[in-house]
């Protein structure tokens, strides 16, 4: 199986929104995908891990079957035996209040159980949820729809850490020979915000993650917005002018990491300021000027961002002002991930879900062309160390009027 575009292919077609489905459609909608994510894989792809910030494809089918299992068939249906009790040490990520797990660096070291178990095992745990969802109790369905939109973040991941796992091997495979990376040929022009009060936050309405409220009140300044994503043209003129061998552009933590690391291109760009060529989802490719810029750290964003004379917005900024044109890379914020007032976790077994993560990072507002349909939203709050470059992350500008 091909996974084209969008990378958003399911049986019901491309780019569905799972969530306008029926429960049970949207549970299997989104299961469906996973695998079909997965099926380009060979058994070999899907057991290697890279670095300790991914994990194996294999892992990932595996944990958001443990999800469903323990978090929601554990919970509800009494009685339920787990498929193989074993597999909740192997495929628990970090949730401490649900006992220990494998060391996260050393999930590649689990050969068993093979791929075809792990598929079973999902089968088992698919046949338990759609009885249970059939019978449509509300605390059920909610529950559901958090473990769904938790597999959308992991397909997400199943995309970047095989794209890591891929450019590590020197015959640099392509997932999919046919993807493109979106193309916008349109001059950079700018969107006037008045600042003030504005509200910020999701409104309570649908699904959201619990760091993306509450919703409140935040004063901004007048300020400007970049309609579009910075392009591969516009950084590469950063690279041209020597951004990567002047520190005055730099955070000095991020200075301290270009040259330790010996930087000089963004992740995936191959050779040099001769020449460059980028890695991608399709394999060794020439550089699209007119791509946006991704797979760069936070530090090689605020840097690009000095470069120009501009900035980065805030995640309030962003949210007050950005167009509906975002979804190509996610887009690096100068906010830190900290708590909004009045903040309250989840309850119960994902009480860890997020806020445990509220300590040296920063958010990314948008979307990339990896995010699953369904699993977009304005006040979406993606977070990362500001020195990670394996996801599909790039920058908009913004500058004070």
């Amino acid at each position: 199986m091909t996974i084209k575009g969008s990378l958003a292919s399911t049986e019901g077609g491309e780019n569905q929104d799972p969530f306008s489905l029926a429960p049970v459609d949207a549970y299997a909608a989104v299961r469906a995908r996973s695998e079909a994510l997965a099926a380009p894989l060979s058994v070999e792809d899907q057991t290697i891990q890279s670095m300790p910030d991914a994990s194996p494809t294999k892992w990932h089918l595996a944990h958001t079957t443990w999800f469903f299992e323990t978090v929601v068939l554990g919970k509800f249906v009494p009685g339920y035996k787990p498929y193989d009790p074993r597999f909740g040490y192997l495929f628990n990520s970090y949730y401490e209040g649900l006992g220990p797990r494998h060391p996260r660096p050393k999930r590649g070291l689990l050969t068993r159980p093979s791929v075809a178990e792990v598929l079973a095992w999902r089968k088992h745990v698919d046949a338990a949820m759609h009885a249970l969802i059939a019978n449509g109790d509300e605390n059920v369905l909610s529950l559901v729809t958090l473990g769904l939109h938790h597999e959308q973040q992991h397909q997400e991941l199943i995309l970047t850490d095989i794209l890591h796992a891929f450019s590590c091997n020197p015959l640099l495979p392509a997932y999919d020979a046919n993807w493109r990376m979106p193309h916008d040929v349109s001059d950079q022009c700018w969107i006037d915000h008045p600042g003030g009060v504005v509200s910020v936050g999701h409104d309570g309405k649908d699904f959201a993650f619990d760091n993306e409220g509450p919703r409140h009140e935040v004063l901004l300044r007048p300020f400007r917005l970049a309609a579009r994503p910075v392009s591969v043209g516009e950084y590469l003129e950063f690279i041209n002018d020597g951004g990567y061998r002047r520190p005055e552009f730099w955070l000095s933590d991020g200075w301290a990491l270009v040259r330790s690391e010996n930087l000089n291109a963004p992740a995936y760009w191959l050779g040099s300021e001769k020449g460059f060529r980028v890695f991608g989802i399709n394999g060794e490719q020439p550089l699209d000027p007119h791509a946006p810029v991704a797979h760069l750290s936070f530090y090689e964003a605020a840097a690009y961002a000095a470069w120009t004379g501009k900035r980065l917005p805030t995640e309030f900024e962003w949210e007050a002002a950005a167009p509906s044109n975002t979804g190509q890379v996610w887009e690096w914020t100068r906010s830190s991930y900290d708590p909004y007032p009045g903040y309250r976790p989840f309850d119960g077994e994902v009480v860890e879900y997020n806020g445990k993560f509220m300590s040296g990072q920063y958010v990314l507002r948008g979307a990339s062309i990896a995010t699953p349909p369904g699993h977009i939203r304005n006040t979406y709050r993606n977070f990362f160390p500001p020195s990670v470059r394996w996801q599909f992350s790039g920058l908009r500008l913004a500058s004070d009027t």
